[in-house]
């Protein structure tokens, strides 16, 4: 080939992946001022209500029309993300030590003490039983009126979100170093030992495999009997919680960047370096794209093959996971207690058995099937 031919066939590849990598910046349609601090990522009721906790400790009604519908109070800060009831009940934890349910119209249902902070986002059994965990080491399970069912016991403090499987199986882990398979009348099915404390929340797929991660630094995927499929050198502190795409991919955020992992345990890409720790879970989109936000107040938009394609700066950092709605509309929430709306070309999320934190978008932390725009 003629050395002028080679150098513009050169240039040309360089155009064309320089372009594929620029980040065009995604449309952030509009922004809302509700609380401080902010951590819970919003969970979407079918009739367009956003709800998120504060670090003001308040519970937020927020109408995708841009408007706070109310504010209801606890008397402490809230870390954990709300659950959304087929009745519209809304469940939520506090560091008040406490576990609410309060109804669309912000009046108390009802609480529920326990002896430690509830950092657990709740999860919702397709009974109406309401599971969560707690930092005096206690697992809960309570009646939709607020009684309590049964509890269970582990050896450390319990932050991990309860992933609930097809056929009632209640997982999750602790910081005693283990992570536990419940069966839904509170007995232990079996227990899986790492070699750190466990804040991730775990997602599952539709062969019933759940995947997790612990801060030792190791990604690990479990058979539904609780035996090792694999698990992956992370290389870190690893507290972001796993999601999946339509082809069985794994993403999450690891230490300072953002990876896809392959389903049999490989790295398929790994990109970024935020300047603080990662610990966000990302969402997936219909149309292919991965969202993840970070501490540096960016929202990031990839492709399947790990290039970005968009993004959006919000001026604060963002410690909560993105939310996609079925308008295509991608809902974050920065620590100033902004809550951004930002449009993703009309599409959905995308149709996985946990595409999004806590599975769905009323956050019942109920593994898809088959559809993430389903009522669990």
């Amino acid at each position: 080939m003629h050395m002028t031919n080679r150098r513009a066939l050169l240039l040309l590849i360089v155009l064309l992946v320089s372009l594929r990598v620029r980040a065009e910046p995604l449309t952030n349609t509009w922004t809302l001022k509700a609380g401080n601090n902010n951590n819970s990522t919003p969970a979407l009721s079918p009739d367009g209500t956003l709800y998120f906790g504060s670090g003001d400790h308040h519970l937020y009604a927020v109408s995708t029309n841009r408007y706070i519908k109310w504010a209801f109070e606890t008397g402490l800060q809230i870390k954990c993300s709300p659950a959304i009831a087929d009745d519209g009940t809304i469940y939520i934890g506090s560091r008040d030590r406490k576990f609410y349910a309060v109804n669309p119209l912000g009046k108390l249902k009802w609480s529920f003490a326990t002896e430690g902070w509830v950092d657990s986002s709740p999860a919702i059994a397709n009974d109406g039983t309401v599971y969560f965990g707690s930092w005096d080491k206690k697992f809960y399970a309570l009646k939709p009126d607020g009684a309590k069912k049964w509890e269970f016991t582990t050896g450390g403090d319990i932050d991990s979100s309860p992933a609930i499987a097809a056929d009632g199986t209640i997982y999750f882990g602790s910081h005693d170093k283990k992570f536990y398979a419940l069966n839904p009348d509170g007995t232990k099915k079996w227990e899986f030992a790492t070699g750190g404390q466990i804040t991730s929340s775990p997602a599952i797929d539709a062969a019933g495999n759940i995947y997790f991660s612990s801060v030792e630094g190791e990604f690990y995927a479990l058979k539904p009997d609780g035996k090792k499929l694999w698990s992956l050198h992370t290389g870190g502190i690893t507290e972001s919680s796993p999601v999946l795409g339509n082809d069985g991919v794994i993403y999450l955020c690891i230490n300072q960047s953002f990876a896809a992992l392959t389903p049999d345990g490989k790295i398929k890409f790994q990109v970024g370096r935020a300047p603080q720790l990662l610990d966000t879970t990302p969402a997936v989109a219909a149309n292919g794209r991965i969202f993840y936000s970070n501490n540096d107040g960016n929202l990031v938009g990839l492709d399947l093959a790990g290039f970005v394609n968009g993004s959006v700066w919000f001026g604060a950092g963002v410690f909560a996971s993105p939310t996609i709605a079925p308008d295509g509309i991608v809902y974050a929430i920065d620590v100033m207690g902004h809550l951004h709306a930002v449009e993703n070309n009309n599409a959905p999320s995308a149709i996985s058995p946990w595409p999004m934190f806590r599975a769905n978008l009323r956050h019942t932390g109920v593994v898809n099937s088959p559809s993430p725009a389903s009522s669990h």
